[in-house]
């Protein structure tokens, strides 16, 4: 059977030019990035050209670039190294109600620990409103966490707005780039944060590397114990192999992102309008705002989320009905009843996420295979009349 992958928000194959990167690293050059001798510091001149790819991709400086296992552990230091480094008194967070899990999580475990976290809401279009986060400052206010673009809706967030209300208030600000990087424009200076993290599995690296931007002059703790790795901020031994592969992998974002970022585009708007026009009773979530141009997330009524991606997986199609962290689970979306769904209107929805190997004869089968999977579904739903 052929099968067409739609799930590239969840992963992305490792392109093969960061592949021929990696090898090397995996066949003869096993040296400890700490060591000094010559085995030593052939890996870390390995990962301080890594490092410089990275920073170039965000146009940052490699000495702001801190290499990590990936984006929850990015997330999750940014987070808490901020408020440790914070201070004594009494602290706040403010987040939104549709971040990551790693957020959300690590958001959740402040609380038990006596740190006030304010959630704001979002609009139906999935877009945080900065006059809403504006307004939940206070002067204990310490952190300001919000994701660049959502990895369900796709929608992209108000981040350059939400740093100036973060500037003047002197509250750090930390986006969690997951999903933005190698789609959009990440450049640090242009969106003024001051916290960045990204993940090579996301970008057509190997999981289990990432990296997080922590502009100069930004207090942050580690929050892990152990070597002085990192500049003291990242403990443990560098994983070559996967830190020269998220640095081919930036290197290749950074070269391809217009041109590639336009082809997919195209094609997910006419996977979008063929849906819509085809098939009745369906609605794209998020729609009608800015968003990464590879993701649509669409509802198609009267029919179970989950019973649609085993019977497109049957035909050999993978997507995805929520975030890949979620799959399984029996809850629907918290993205999608934060912006107002039913969680049957939640349960129904499908999210499409187009990347490299995507083309025009693989749309063509999509659109083939998912009206007769759609119609089937249905008819086995008591809600539908059709």
């Amino acid at each position: 059977m052929t099968r067409y992958y739609f799930d590239h928000n969840a992963t992305t194959p490792v392109a093969p030019e960061v592949l021929e990167a990696m090898l090397p690293c995996l066949r003869e050059g096993y040296g400890n990035a700490s060591s000094i001798h010559f085995f030593g510091q052939e890996a870390n001149a390995l990962v301080e050209r890594a490092r410089r790819q990275v920073a170039s991709l965000l146009g940052c400086t490699p000495a702001e670039i801190v290499f990590t296992s990936g984006g929850t552990e990015a997330d999750n230091l940014a987070i808490f190294g901020t408020v440790r480094a914070s201070g004594g008194g009494p602290k706040h967070v403010i987040t939104s109600v549709i971040e990551h899990p790693a957020v959300l999580h690590a958001c959740e475990r402040l609380e038990q620990d006596g740190v006030e976290v304010t959630y704001p809401r979002v609009g139906s279009d999935g877009v945080v409103s900065p006059e809403e986060i504006g307004a939940a400052v206070r002067p204990e206010t310490v952190l300001i966490s919000i994701m660049h673009t959502n990895n369900e809706l796709g929608t992209v967030q108000p981040i350059a707005e939400i740093s100036r209300i973060a500037r003047e208030n002197a509250v750090v600000f930390h986006c969690d780039g997951v999903q933005s990087t190698g789609k959009i424009p990440t450049r640090m200076d242009e969106l003024g944060v001051d916290l960045f993290n990204l993940s090579a599995h996301k970008i057509y690296g190997p999981k289990g590397a990432g990296a997080l931007y922590i502009r100069k002059g930004t207090d942050i703790e580690k929050t892990q114990y152990g070597g002085s790795h990192e500049r003291d901020r990242r403990p443990g031994t560098l994983n070559v192999p996967g830190i020269v592969g998220l640095g081919a992998a930036a290197e290749l974002a950074e070269n391809n992102l217009a041109a590639e970022s336009s082809r997919i585009e195209a094609l997910r708007d006419r996977l979008e309008e063929e849906i819509l026009g085809r098939i009745e009773s369906t609605q794209v979530n998020g729609a009608g705002v800015a968003r990464v141009p590879n993701t649509t997330n669409i509802r198609f009524d009267y029919l179970e989320g989950e019973a649609m991606v085993i019977a497109l997986d049957l035909k050999g199609v993978a997507v995805s009905s929520g975030a890949a962290c979620s799959s399984g689970a029996v809850h629907p979306s918290h993205v999608l009843t934060a912006i107002g769904l039913s969680a049957d209107e939640a349960r129904s929805s499908i999210r499409f996420s187009l990347g490299k190997q995507n083309n025009d004869e693989q749309i063509d089968r999509l659109l083939e295979i998912i009206p007769g999977v759609v119609e089937r579904l249905r008819k086995l739903s008591t809600a539908y009349a059709g």
